[in-house]
């Protein structure tokens, strides 16, 4: 019985496949002269070559494939004569599964010319057949699966974390309600207070933000947990690095110390570089001619360097003073003023990563004013155990934190950040029974995506994305 086998198995065992029947299905990126067609089924970047004999297929049946058309494809895998090449597959038997309608083939981004991003995103349902689409959502595929494996191979659980839930981990606004009320006809109980006993719920409920707290949950159980599910935020942030919809990694770990927790973020984010070194090759070539023009900035080279080097590790006091100094040296003129105690801009962030220090950094004992509740407080009194990684070009790509396992300082933490006590009396449990030190961090999968891809507008790494008046 022949067999169908994907274009990437033939091409990458092309010795094996020599002179032996196969099948190839997929869609035409080219035809020339009755006689080539270019084939692609989306496992690899690469095309197959299949060699169209007119002695046995009639002209006006060839005349109906044309680009983007779907066949299927009977025929012996044979060495090419060709220099694109090293096989070819010469057909016997070609069936057309669908054909394309040329009109609107004419008003598609199907057409074999180069199209820009913003044009691909007008057609969002057919940028996956473009090359330079279908490289990042391989690219995306892999990096999912190796954080699986890592996780999976360092003795993690993964924990499905709540969609819809009543609380923000962050404490802050900017949610996205769910309600079944008919807003036709909406329950007051006076004037401007809505009855929400008569919602689903009973009571306001809202698209989650982070898995974290009930991760952490879980993590006081079964030691180490890891989420990956979507998270949604409803900040009007029209810019190349915000979605309202994205994707989220949050590991964590019982008994892990801020210190423990800095060199897994860093030994967790070399592992999925080397996993797409070894196995996205073909593609990281593709994007880099796509986006660069100078071979010098290879995103193969790029994820190769920051595996030879240790991330710096300075605190967010040592980072101040940096960039005071630059400042003061004349070396540099922000837009922002650089005071301790400030959150830091992006512009300090890009510049400690990108000029000072020239590799990924990680930023650790922020001013606890400006951070969550959750996190462990200093003996200062006026840090805490936080811990940002910045990475070049995408800034911050994992933030984190040892969490306050003291349930009278988290008692304190929340009444200063006006927590719910009542919503969240199930995390205040945590600490009541057999509390540990741990910590854990969030890794925003679409910004790695996008740095790993080189691709400078996050909208473009992942299949649907939605922003604001996007949807």
């Amino acid at each position: 019985m022949i067999k169908k086998y994907s274009i990437q198995t033939l091409l990458d065992n092309y010795k094996f496949f020599l002179n032996k029947k196969v099948i190839v299905e997929g869609w035409v990126r080219s035809f020339r002269n009755y006689i080539f067609i270019s084939l692609n089924d989306g496992s690899t970047i690469r095309n197959i070559q299949i060699i169209v004999s007119l002695k046995k297929f009639k002209k006006n049946f060839l005349k109906e494939i044309t680009i983007g058309t779907s066949i299927h494809v009977i025929g012996i895998i044979t060495n090419s004569i060709g220099k694109e090449q090293f096989i070819e597959l010469e057909s016997y038997f070609i069936k057309i599964y669908g054909k394309v309608d040329n009109l609107l083939f004419q008003q598609s981004i199907l057409q074999p010319k180069k199209h820009s991003l913003e044009k691909l995103r007008t057609q969002r349902h057919l940028r996956f057949r473009t090359n330079v689409f279908s490289c990042v959502m391989r690219i995306r595929h892999h990096i999912a699966f190796s954080i699986h494996k890592y996780f999976n191979d360092n003795g993690f659980f993964y924990i499905h974390t709540p969609i819809i839930t009543t609380s923000n981990a962050e404490g802050a606004g900017n949610m996205f309600q769910v309600t079944t009320l008919d807003l036709k006809h909406i329950p007051w109980i006076k004037d401007n207070i809505i009855d929400y006993q008569k919602d689903f719920f009973k009571c306001q409920t809202y698209l989650g933000v982070s898995g974290q707290l009930e991760a952490e949950a879980a993590s006081l159980a079964l030691g180490k947990v890891y989420t990956f599910g979507p998270v949604f935020r409803a900040e009007n942030s029209n810019t190349s690095r915000h979605l309202s919809e994205f994707w989220m990694i949050e590991p964590e770990m019982a008994f892990y110390h801020l210190d423990d927790n800095m060199n897994l973020a860093e030994k967790f984010l070399k592992y999925i570089i080397q996993y797409i070194i070894e196995h996205c090759v073909d593609d990281l070539y593709f994007l880099t001619h796509y986006i660069y023009t100078n071979e010098e900035e290879s995103l193969l080279k790029q994820l190769e360097s920051l595996l030879t080097i240790n991330f710096e590790k300075i605190s967010y006091t040592e980072s101040i003073k940096i960039l005071n100094k630059s400042i003061h040296n004349n070396k540099v003129n922000f837009l922002h003023p650089v005071i301790w105690g400030m959150d830091l801009q992006s512009e300090h962030e890009q510049y400690l990563v990108n000029k000072y220090f020239k590799n990924p950094i990680i930023i650790f004992d922020y001013p606890y004013h400006i951070k969550a509740f959750y996190m462990r407080i200093n003996n200062d009194e006026k840090t805490v155990r936080a811990m940002d990684i910045l990475f070049p070009k995408v800034g911050e790509i994992i933030g984190g934190s040892q969490r306050e396992e003291r349930y009278d300082v988290l008692m304190t933490r929340m009444n200063k950040h006006n927590i719910n006590k009542k919503l969240l009396y199930w995390y205040l449990d945590t600490r009541r029974f057999g509390s540990v030190p741990h910590s854990g961090f969030g890794l925003g999968f679409d910004r790695l995506v996008q740095f790993i891809s080189g691709m400078q507008n996050i909208r473009d790494v992942i299949p649907f994305p939605k922003t604001p008046n996007h949807a």
